[in-house]
């Protein structure tokens, strides 16, 4: 399971999507989910990383689900229209 951090802004997203990244390519299992429960404050460019991280993951020929979603998460999935796209994010 790969886990975010507290804080996901435009400013951050790189480095976190560098670590997430690493974890990614240790993941074992077939199906990668990430925790986003950890989420304190985040911008769009959390949507941004996730959507990366998906692209990653199914490549690999892994399934990705995203779990314990915040409130306001999922609605910025939706109104990017996005939320297909994401697993438990709608």
């Amino acid at each position: 399971m790969l886990v975010f951090t507290g804080l996901i802004t435009h400013t951050t997203a790189l480095a976190c999507l560098g670590g997430l990244r690493q974890a990614l390519a240790r993941e074992p299992a077939a199906g990668v989910e990430v925790d986003a429960s950890a989420l304190i404050r985040f911008d769009s460019a959390a949507l941004a990383v996730l959507l990366e991280l998906r692209r990653e993951t199914l490549q690999m020929g892994k399934t990705f689900a995203v779990i314990n979603v915040p409130q306001r998460l999922q609605d910025l999935a939706r109104l990017y229209g996005i939320g297909e796209l994401l697993p438990a994010c709608v």
